[in-house]
């Protein structure tokens, strides 16, 4: 299936309000580079820090549409909806299917976290091999796919647990990876919450794709049904985190391992100490800038 592409270079505080328009306007995806790169990928997001936007002077933004869409139509209605926005600024082309296939299958190889558990994009088979456990995701889908160290960390933590028959909550769950990971580690079941309805659907689909979607439930915040979990897991900002650690605490069976991250070096002694009112055996493991917290809910 061939793809029309458009590509839109804004300043940074534009961003945002573009993206916007592109989304009301149907795009079926939208990838961000920095717009002063020597190469068209030195610079792509494939998966931004917990939070994170680009703080890129100039940004292209290229949105994907499908084929038959009406090129003067979308120019139009993206003038209407952003008056500012010059003509000019606008490049078309058309991409086939196997090109934007091959240019995620060369941005995202499959990864390995801790003894068993692998993350594979859905275009690649992954090898038979029962010592193994394969997560597999759709690679459009631009965060949550294991590349950032905060979610490396959180899959390597899952993946020394013995989850089998255990009940998981996830909490800022993106694109699944967590939940489904779980899931697939030997979890009974898990809740994945989400305050952007765009990562519950992209969840929904990922763990349909892996065939676990009978075994989660995916809730916004202020939706959330659930019981408290065997085991918790949260992997969202530093503020938030503090913020909401009564919540988790309460979203924790006595005895629960938990794990936290998205926090960046110099930001833990803060929560190690918030942590401390409800969470034993903390302790604290870091990969490159970020930080994994990591214990045990008080019985």
């Amino acid at each position: 299936m061939p793809w029309l592409e458009l590509s839109l270079t804004v300043r940074a505080e534009q961003q945002p309000r573009v993206e916007e328009a592109l989304d009301d306007l149907g795009a079926l995806s939208i990838t961000l580079q920095d717009a002063d790169a020597e190469t068209p990928d030195e610079q792509a997001i494939f998966e931004p820090g917990v939070g994170e936007l680009p703080l890129w002077p100039t940004i292209t933004l290229n949105a994907l549409f499908d084929a038959d869409t009406d090129r003067r139509g979308l120019g139009e209605a993206l003038g209407e909806l952003l008056p500012w926005l010059e003509p000019d600024h606008m490049q078309f082309r058309d991409i086939a299917d196997e090109d934007w296939e091959r240019a995620w299958m060369d941005q995202f190889k499959p990864m390995p976290f801790g003894r068993r558990l692998w993350i594979y994009p859905w275009n690649i088979e992954p090898p038979a091999d029962d010592d193994t456990v394969v997560v597999r995701l759709d690679p459009g889908l631009a965060f949550g796919s294991g590349t950032h160290p905060t979610t490396a960390l959180c899959l390597a933590w899952l993946d020394s647990l013995d989850l089998t028959g255990k009940s998981l909550v996830d909490y800022g769950c993106g694109s699944g990876i967590l939940a489904i990971a779980a899931l697939k580690l030997g979890a009974a079941s898990a809740v994945g919450v989400d305050n952007d309805p765009q990562a519950l659907t992209a969840s929904a689909d990922n763990a349909e794709r892996n065939e676990v979607d009978d075994r989660l439930a995916l809730f916004l915040p202020e939706d959330i049904d659930a019981e408290p979990a065997d085991v918790f897991i949260a992997n969202i900002l530093a503020g938030p985190l503090g913020e909401l650690a009564p919540t988790f605490a309460a979203a924790a069976k006595p005895g629960a391992p938990f794990a936290i991250s998205g926090i960046l070096k110099g930001q833990e002694e803060e929560l190690l100490t918030r942590y401390a009112e409800w969470f034993d055996e903390l302790r604290v493991d870091t990969l490159e800038d970020w930080v994994r917290i990591s214990g045990r809910r008080r019985s």
